[in-house]
């Protein structure tokens, strides 16, 4: 049986651990993420009870590389439960990643590396803070879908596409009706355009009869 007052002193690992999950969690509840406070304290706490109960509670012959592999299977698999893929688009895979290596901050703990531990936290809470900067380099492209319907008499297709910046619809219906051909074409384009500026292009141009945003289609 292990020391009390040794494992007393062992609880402020666990205390150490709390202290860094709260701060990873604080940073992604800020955000409105998943995953928040609760989440990251309660990984990292259990990463490192479980780093510590592989140590100390097996005996010198114990294999505790085991134990440590299976905490990084198994947080894997508590951040496959984050990740939903809503509206052609993947939400929460960053949330994930922060779990996942928050039980590898917990682990630290557990390992007794307390200044791996606080310079891992240091690390992920500045590099989210970073990332999350508005800079153009850390943002993704996002396209926005547009339906729109025209009059066709010569080249109005053509104009249609140099207005929204496009060389091609992704989808074209062409009808006839009184003697004039209805184009009805879906485009994507990195351009957000708003509804001022819609409302401009179809006042600059009347051969355009509708125009629809439909980003989340």
């Amino acid at each position: 049986m292990l020391d009390p007052l040794f494992q007393l002193e062992t609880l402020l690992d666990l205390l150490l651990s709390v202290v860094l999950g709260f701060l990873i969690g604080f940073e992604r509840k800020l955000r409105y993420k998943e995953a928040g406070i609760r989440t990251h304290t309660i990984v990292c706490v259990g990463a490192a009870l479980m780093m510590i109960v592989s140590k100390y509670a097996f005996g010198e012959g114990a294999d505790t590389a085991r134990v440590a592999a299976q905490i990084v299977a198994g947080v894997g698999f508590l951040g496959a439960g984050i990740i939903v893929y809503k509206k052609n688009e993947v939400h929460g895979l960053t949330t994930a990643a922060g779990v996942w290596a928050t039980a590898g901050v917990g682990m630290a703990c557990g390992g007794k590396l307390y200044i791996i531990a606080v310079g891992a936290t240091a690390i992920l809470v500045l590099a989210q803070c970073i990332f999350h900067m508005n800079f153009r380099i850390f943002h993704s492209k996002k396209n926005y879908s547009i339906k729109i319907e025209f009059v066709q008499v010569e080249n109005e297709n053509l104009k249609v596409k140099e207005i929204f910046g496009v060389t091609r619809f992704n989808r074209l219906i062409i009808k006839r009706t009184e003697n004039k051909v209805i184009y009805q074409a879906m485009l994507n384009t990195d351009i957000e355009f708003s509804s001022v500026k819609l409302n401009e292009i179809m006042a600059d141009n009347p051969f355009i009869s509708s125009i629809e945003r439909c980003d989340n289609d």
